[in-house]
């Protein structure tokens, strides 16, 4: 069973309208989470705002956000100022432009969702809209609020779906080649070319989900399986790794080369 969408709204495209359920494409509902406890009690330790000057506690109704234009100098916004430069509608996604697909950089894909139609009579719109842009290798360019913030959104088909990527907002990418300018050399020695390539054949494998698990999520269940057996946990004490030698020219880079080559190979035998 698909997990229960979290938005619910329509997908628009001029007079051809849809309803949409909405669906992060990924989750982090099975990493561990901690409380913060006191240690003497046992009991969790609960966090307040409090006034930065004063030291007391904020009420419900007396938090309200601020622009700060000099030291302990704000200009305040209230909810209504807020609101008023969202979108009008919140509901709807309006695809009004299409790029070519290949024309965003990943460096601008922020956050993926699933978009699925939400009755049996809005499939036939909603597969025309996927498939046309399939057709074309068009993805679509929209806007709409989400997680209580106006996003940019692109829209592109997947399978029977459609997936939306909230996109990053432009003062939020850096230009690569501000920090790509200093490397000064462009081509490597094809002798060097020519031995990294047969490590990255020897190591080369099918994807697999596996290859990103993570390790200290398993460990930390180990050692809370162990607690609530009342048993003591096993450490393992994390191993220090020596800098690695940089090779100083291209004659130690192509030794090092050989060697690994050569480990591989061994290693494969065993």
């Amino acid at each position: 069973m698909a997990p229960r969408s979290f938005w619910k709204g329509y997908l628009k495209l001029s007079l051809v309208t849809c309803p949409i359920s909405m669906t992060p494409a990924t989750t982090a509902n099975n990493k561990l989470r901690f409380h913060t406890i006191n240690a003497k009690t046992g009991n969790r330790i609960e966090s307040r705002y409090v006034d930065a000057v004063t030291g007391k506690p904020l009420g419900e109704h007396d938090e309200i956000k601020g622009y700060e234009i000099s030291e302990d100098k704000h200009v305040m916004l209230d909810d209504d100022e807020l609101d008023a430069v969202a979108l009008e509608s919140t509901r709807t996604i309006d695809i009004e432009q299409f790029v070519p697909a290949d024309s965003i950089g990943w460096i601008w894909l922020d956050k993926p969702h699933y978009i699925a139609p939400d009755d049996k009579v809005g499939e036939e719109a909603f597969a025309v809209i996927r498939d046309a842009m399939r057709a074309t290798k068009k993805v679509g360019i929209s806007r709409v609020v989400l997680y209580r913030r106006e996003r940019a959104v692109m829209l592109e088909p997947r399978g029977k779906g459609i997936v939306l990527w909230t996109l990053r907002y432009g003062d939020e990418v850096r230009e690569e080649t501000e920090y790509f300018s200093d490397i000064e050399r462009d081509k490597p020695d094809a002798k060097l070319m020519k031995l990294v390539k047969s490590l990255i054949d020897d190591r080369s494998t099918k994807w697999d989900p596996k290859l990103v698990e993570d390790p200290v999520q398993d460990k930390l269940l180990k050692i809370i399986a162990a607690k609530k057996k009342k048993k003591k946990p096993t450490l393992a004490k994390a191993k220090s790794e020596p800098e690695p030698e940089t090779p100083s020219n291209v004659v130690s880079i192509m030794d090092a080369l050989k060697k690994s080559i050569a480990s591989e190979k061994a290693g494969k035998k065993t």
